[in-house]
């Protein structure tokens, strides 16, 4: 018997799950710090826009590629184990961050932070799915949604204030303090056995998800930046490759019952719709900060201590909205509560498309913010439950593991797919505005051409060598990267549409919802007839 049975949460309940949201802080944290030191990364390590991605994206790829295996091993050898051993890696992950010497490095040191992460973060969720049970569930996953996406959305306003005083490397210290309490709280107060499974683990399958995963991630990434086309080609080819394995293993495994991730939970509706929704809900909270930010500083020109601010919106959104969400799931279902976080999240990126030009004010950054996080904490919480309600306590690993891996894996598509739109857009745009000026065609050679459309950073670089033109380029860098912005807009738009379709034509309505939940707990309760002669 585990301490939820006893009545609905475990005990000290308070304790625990502060606990467990700090783990998830630590996670959370490191999603967004780095998203509003970039320009400084971009011009201090003369990054490209491509190197900047990989950057802003590394932490998600390392957490999303690992996640579902991760989840799985903390099922079968210990969630504690794996909530405290991913803790202690963060640290040195975070430290060696602080002091990359170049951009690879950086690059490194974000993707092992991502592993640790991969490590503690589905834990998080698997212990509430374990512990809690009924509304306190619901609660405590609305608590965890909110608050966490909340605290990942104060990363850019802590890492602003930092670097006005320090260099970049700072933001990435930020989680070390949090990261021992968390870790001495969780050594005390998070239960060692928790619902655990005994059956072997499907490493085979865990090393395929990997490479499935991070090779999908990396082809994205890479597929706008001249030069890496059959680097992009290898990487697609791989994780293509990949993905059918994985599928082959999972089918194969669960004929003996010991898939990783099981493909008839996975195929029902409660499962995969939630799944996908979240995959772009929370994608397009990343998205939106890892633009916004360098939008904010490289175009209006706002400080990095102002730009990590005028996130605050969206932290404020998200914890107003996921408590009501809560109740919004219990009164009128899943499917309703997602429907809701759609419908502000594409009001965020349109107000982003149609109000943040060169002359924005603030009022115009706060609309496009704040209606993107009360989506998120809206839809957090139904994307979540809904996961967790349609499995079996034994495989929350499992359940907790699609739930990380629709914020991480959502995340780095959406971060890199409009990140490499963004990439393409603004390369195409100063090769445009240099064609279209007889006087900068015949003096601008091919060497600088090439370092203007790598980045606004290295634009600005440029600029600093020539300042004499030192306005013009930089009025250039400021159009290309407003253009670049608004096609990645665009393409956000038609993503959360896509989603929202998707969640209207495929979940069911909440009758139908607890109808199946019911029917799916029966299943997975059911004793097996034992064979007679």
């Amino acid at each position: 018997m585990t301490t939820a049975d006893k009545g609905g949460a475990p005990n000290k309940p308070a304790l625990v799950l502060l606990t467990l949201i700090l783990v998830a802080a630590v996670a959370n944290l490191n999603l967004a710090v780095a998203n509003v030191a970039l320009p400084d990364i971009g011009k201090d390590l003369d990054a490209s826009q491509t190197g900047l991605n990989l950057v802003a994206v590394g932490f998600s790829l390392g957490l999303a590629s690992s996640v579902l295996y991760l989840g799985a091993l903390g099922d079968r050898y210990g969630r504690k184990m794996m909530l405290v051993v991913g803790t202690t890696v963060a640290i040195p992950a975070a430290l060696l961050a602080g002091f990359a010497p170049n951009i690879e490095v950086l690059f490194v040191a974000r993707f092992i932070g991502g592993l640790a992460a991969g490590m503690a973060f589905p834990t998080t969720l698997a212990l509430i799915t374990a512990l809690w049970a009924g509304k306190s569930k619901t609660r405590a996953i609305a608590l965890w949604s909110g608050i966490g996406g909340g605290i990942s959305a104060l990363g850019p306003a802590i890492s602003g204030a930092l670097l006005e005083h320090f260099d970049w490397g700072s933001v990435f210290f930020i989680t070390l303090p949090l990261a021992l309490v968390a870790l001495v709280m969780a050594i005390r107060f998070i239960p060692s056995h928790v619902n655990e499974t005994t059956n072997p683990v499907d490493n085979l399958g865990g090393i395929f998800s990997i490479l499935m995963v991070g090779g999908v991630v990396l082809a994205i990434n890479f597929v706008s930046m001249p030069g890496y086309g059959s680097t992009t080609v290898a990487m697609a080819a791989i994780g293509l490759a990949a993905g059918v394995a994985f599928f082959l293993q999972q089918r194969r495994q669960g004929r003996v019952g010991n898939p990783l991730y099981d493909l008839k939970i996975a195929s029902r509706r409660t499962f995969w719709v939630a799944g996908t929704a979240g995959i772009i809900v929370f994608g397009t909270l990343m998205a939106a900060m890892f633009i916004g930010q360098q939008y904010l500083q490289n175009v209006l020109e706002y400080s990095t201590l102002d730009a990590g601010l005028a996130i605050l919106p969206a932290a404020l959104g998200m914890i107003v909205a996921a408590p009501r969400s809560a109740k919004l799931v219990e009164s009128r279902g899943s499917r309703f509560t997602l429907l809701c976080g759609f419908a502000f999240c594409l009001l965020g990126f349109i107000f982003m498309l149609l109000l943040w030009d060169e002359n924005a004010a603030y009022w115009q950054v706060l609309l496009g913010y704040l209606p993107v996080g009360i989506g998120v904490g809206l839809a957090g919480t139904p994307s979540s439950n809904s996961l967790t309600g349609s499995v079996p306590v034994d495989r929350a690993g499992m359940a907790s593991g699609t739930a990380d891996l629709q914020r991480d894996l959502g995340g780095a598509l959406m971060q890199s797919i409009l990140g490499s739109v963004l990439t393409a857009a603004y390369a195409s745009s100063f090769a445009s505005q240099i064609a279209g000026n007889p006087e900068a065609s015949k003096n601008v050679t091919d060497s600088v051409e090439t370092q203007l459309e790598r980045s606004f950073g290295s634009a600005v670089t440029v600029a600093e060598q020539h300042p004499q033109y030192a306005p013009q380029i930089v009025h250039a860098a400021q159009t290309a990267f407003l253009s670049g912005s608004d096609t990645a807009y665009l393409v956000g738009i038609g993503a959360i549409a896509l989603g929202a379709l998707v969640v209207f034509f495929a979940f069911p309505k909440k009758d139908r919802e607890l109808e199946l939940l019911t029917e799916f707990h029966a299943e997975d309760t059911a004793t097996p007839v034992p064979a007679t002669d």
